[in-house]
């Protein structure tokens, strides 16, 4: 009884203190909301300007992170919202709504009358009622010297029969923040994390809330047993039976002044109604919500311990549904912090967790069937006249390395390096049949590493939008689409290739005339706003930030969070 009623009061101290935490951010990052809501009325202004559904033919979007692409759940088409997009001097923030039609291969600018607010790392869950809705929660805006951020708390729904947008308020619900994660569980959106950020604070969050799609109502959750502990950018995913993945993310603490240290999370975590009636098909919130937005089920945490080959630790991946209810993880970046810089290592990699076998595995590529017969020949002349290799013996297969070189539109060469792991050099591959193995061959060039792409998969088949990689100083926002058929695993196809035109890179302007230009721009000018300035400031959301970077702003990228800046040369050395 000792024990337990000391570890009670120990977890009522946690909460305290995560509460006055909490109340120390929101009061200290009230006024820079206050700010910023004037801004984003602003840029609402001039979104009010359209008046009727307009949908234009267009080439693929401008390069971005942090967006969402979601599948249509009648047609196939693939749905682009929101993101942003950093220059060098320059962060643009988008509220645009792209559609993409596999069968064509043609995209398509769809505008909307009273869209949400410009926004990057919110969360977009689709559900099939009324011909197909698009809910969208939270995310953040960042102000024209990037100090300051707006994290929102609104919910928006995309009525995708009749392609208009609806602001659905209820009271009770998440505060705001961004780098969360939302699922859809029945008839319910199940919403975990994410992390909230004023000038001088942070704090991040483990908290879970359900929106019952029937009642327009917010409850939150108060789950029984040890769950994880605050962070954002991680996986949720829904099991077979019905259960909630929690797996990895990131999150940040402060180990000294003005010093952060980020955490990069690689513990799983199943949520599920602490009846065991996670496999019932009906809903769970059918009636109207009691006083008080109490949850009137009772939920449980669960630590898993997963078999097979995991995931190297990193942040800033990519997550999305494959087939067999198995979900996929994608890409991501590994940190190496110090006080004052940060440089990481960025992954193409993909690989599966099976629920039902609490598994994960690495998926291998099997190279495209024609080539197959010809590697059939080969293995003979190998086995009779042996392989000289760097690295093992006779048979022995290395990693590839494919070299990507872009060049800019100011003529800067971006190299993009590539690793790729012979097939069966590591974990298993998707099926884990002895002949696929045999039958595997060299890998294929697919997406080059990247953190905080886009994901989506249709009939089987994954799709790879955008993201970044960082090369130097220089960070490379993407525009390319990439993808794979799940159930064949032969090889990458590349839908819309990097494009040089688009990777703009603008270095610091030194003199304050200079920047004052840059924020005149921004800032205020009316005819500018109704003529360039609009194309590139107003419509497009445009923030000027400021090049200065350290670990603790690079963490907001790994958290899911507004891009961070490249390191001045000082903070380097």
């Amino acid at each position: 009884m000792g024990k337990k009623g000391k570890k009670e009061k120990k977890g009522r101290g946690a909460e305290k203190t995560a509460a006055k935490m909490e109340k120390k951010v929101s009061k200290r990052s009230r006024k820079e909301e206050e700010d910023l809501e004037a801004l984003i009325a602003h840029f609402q202004t001039l979104d009010a300007k359209r008046t009727q559904i307009v949908e234009t033919p267009c080439p693929p979007p401008s390069p971005r992170l942090n967006a969402s692409l979601s599948v249509h759940p009648e047609k196939d088409e693939l749905i682009l919202f929101g993101g942003e997009y950093f220059n060098g001097q320059k962060t643009f923030l988008y509220n645009e709504l792209y559609v993409y039609n596999i069968r064509k291969d043609a995209w398509t600018k769809v505008d909307i009358p009273s869209p949400p607010p410009r926004r990057c790392a919110h969360q977009a869950v689709v559900v099939p009622q009324g011909g197909g809705q698009l809910w969208v929660f939270g995310g953040e805006f960042a102000s024209p010297n990037g100090e300051q951020f707006y994290h929102y708390k609104d919910l928006w729904v995309l009525h995708l029969a009749t392609k208009t947008w609806e602001q659905v308020k209820s009271t009770g619900g998440p505060s705001g923040r961004s780098g969360h994660r939302m699922v859809a569980w029945k008839r319910q959106l199940i919403l975990f994390g994410g992390f909230h950020e004023s000038t001088r604070d942070y704090i991040y969050y483990n908290d879970v809330y359900a929106f019952n799609l029937d009642t327009f109502t917010w409850s939150k959750l108060s789950p029984s047993g040890t769950g994880p502990t605050p962070r954002s950018g991680c996986q949720m995913s829904v099991t077979p039976q019905g259960g909630i993945i929690i797996y990895g993310g990131y999150s940040k603490q402060r180990v000294k002044k003005d010093v952060d240290k980020g955490t990069r999370h690689s513990d799983m975590f199943l949520l599920k109604p602490e009846d065991g009636r996670e496999g019932r098909p009906e809903p769970v919130c059918s009636a109207p919500q009691p006083p008080g937005g109490k949850h009137r089920d009772k939920w449980v945490w669960t630590r898993m311990n997963p078999s097979g080959v995991r995931p190297t630790p990193r942040s800033g991946f990519s997550v999305a549904m494959a087939p067999n209810h198995q979900t996929l993880f994608f890409g991501g970046v590994c940190d190496e912090e110090e006080e004052e810089s940060l440089a990481g290592e960025f992954f193409n990699d993909l690989y599966f967790y099976d629920a039902t076998r609490n598994r994960w595995f690495e998926g291998q590529l099997k190279g495209p069937k024609s080539e197959k017969k010809k590697r059939r020949r080969g293995r003979r002349e190998e086995s009779e006249g042996g392989s000289k290799l760097a690295c093992g013996g006779t048979g022995t297969q290395v990693p590839v390395e494919v070299v990507k070189e872009v060049v800019a539109e100011d003529g800067t060469v971006v190299t993009i390096k590539q690793v790729l792991a012979a097939p069966g050099s590591a974990g298993q591959p998707q099926s884990e049949d002895e002949d696929s193995l045999e039958e595997a061959g060299s890998p294929t060039p697919g997406p080059c590493p990247r953190s905080n792409a886009m994901l989506a998969v249709k009939h089987g088949v994954l799709y790879v939008y955008g993201g970044m990689f960082e090369a130097g100083d220089r960070q490379v926002t993407l525009s390319d689409l990439h993808c794979l058929d799940l159930h064949r695993m032969e090889a990458w196809k590349a839908l819309v290739e990097m494009d040089p035109e688009t990777q703009e890179w603008l270095e610091e302007t030194d003199s304050e005339e200079d920047s004052e230009e840059v924020e005149g721009a921004e800032g205020g000018d009316e005819d500018e706003d109704e003529d360039s300035g609009e194309e590139r400031g107003a419509e497009d959301g445009g923030c000027d930030k400021p090049r200065a970077h350290t670990a603790c702003t690079a963490g907001r990228l790994r958290a899911g969070g507004v891009m961070p800046r490249p390191p001045l040369a000082s903070q380097r050395d």
